[in-house]
């Protein structure tokens, strides 16, 4: 029921999963009256691998992420992640509220065996692929364990995303030497060059879209800011480059013979191949898509999910955890 565009491309995408996928089951959460119409129109009400179950309510965009909880225990969200607690659903995508996602999966579902926060971790484009980042915004104050987490939950899913065996590790700070940035990134310093992962050192915010790492770890606050910018700043550069070359006619002609190369460069940015991002460390798999996700998303989305599972994700998570733990003990 979430999303700018729900429930429409929400069943779409189900739609379409169910099409290419023929190995996965779907479990559609929502409210049965408003969603009936396109069940019928895109043939969903009687499929064999789609089944229903109804929420009477829905946590809307400008509420709280504590109505979730508290004030709609009916919601979709809140009953997803009611289902994956009790294990009849493997993985959730959502494009619903960020934060009662967060939240509820953290308090009914549960983070798995050592980790503290579930971090949102995110793809972003840069000069030679993409990195990944983490934390994009679920945790606003973190300690320097928690970033120490962080990076061992996004090592994993970058072996998942890249196949690289030994993923760079990079702590986003104001200045490349240890010496640089405030209390928390100092500290989460000291840790991770401890720990048994290929940790760079710090890495700049002017730096991170050169893939000088594989994965950027950070504190949810400073994350979902670099997230957010990014996404503005791309809106922005898609307006001024329309304005350049729309000011005469033969700038006109180079931005038709330029076409292709415009087509392929919205694909390097294009989120919707990525379907979502995933909430690392709890006790699930669960896709956090766009507000603005498409039908594509959706299938998209719920392919990662299904991929991610076979991928043994929270398994491997699990494990490094564990192997952590002895260093983060030692150092409290």
């Amino acid at each position: 029921m979430g999303g700018d565009f729900a429930p429409r491309v929400a069943i779409e995408g189900i739609a379409l999963a169910l099409d290419e996928s023929p190995d996965i089951n779907i479990v559609g959460i929502g409210h049965l009256q408003k969603i009936a119409h396109y069940l019928e129109a895109y043939d969903l009400t009687e499929h064999p691998r789609f089944s229903l179950i109804h929420a009477e309510e829905v946590v809307e965009m400008h509420e709280p992420a504590i109505m979730a909880l508290r004030g709609k225990k009916k919601s979709s969200i809140s009953i997803a992640a009611k289902l994956m607690k009790q294990g009849e659903i493997d993985a959730l995508f959502t494009a619903g509220h960020t934060g009662a996602a967060v939240a509820a999966h953290t308090v009914i579902t549960r983070t798995l065996p050592g980790v503290e926060r579930p971090a949102i971790t995110t793809l972003l484009p840069g000069q030679n692929g993409h990195f990944i980042l983490a934390d994009a915004g679920a945790n606003v104050e973190c300690k320097p364990h928690n970033l120490a987490q962080f990076a061992v939950m996004s090592e994993t899913y970058s072996r998942f995303m890249f196949g690289i065996d030994k993923p760079r590790i990079g702590l986003l700070s104001v200045g490349g030497e240890d010496s640089k940035g405030n209390d928390l990134t100092k500290e989460s310093f000291k840790i991770l060059e401890k720990m048994q992962i290929n940790f760079i050192g710090n890495v700049e915010g002017n730096t991170i879209f050169e893939n000088i790492a594989d994965v950027v770890v950070c504190d949810g606050f400073t994350g979902n800011i670099v997230l957010k910018t990014a996404e503005g700043l791309s809106k922005a550069t898609n307006k001024w480059m329309k304005d350049a070359f729309s000011k005469n006619a033969f700038r006109m002609t180079g931005a038709m013979l330029a076409k292709n190369a415009f087509r392929d460069l919205k694909g390097i940015c294009d989120a919707e191949e990525f379907g979502g991002a995933p909430l690392l460390g709890i006790n699930g798999i669960c896709l956090i898509g766009h507000g603005s996700s498409t039908s594509k998303s959706f299938l998209n989305g719920i392919k990662a999910a299904s991929e991610m599972l076979c991928f043994g994700a929270n398994e491997k998570i699990t494990a490094k955890i564990k192997q952590l733990e002895p260093l983060l003990k030692s150092l409290r």
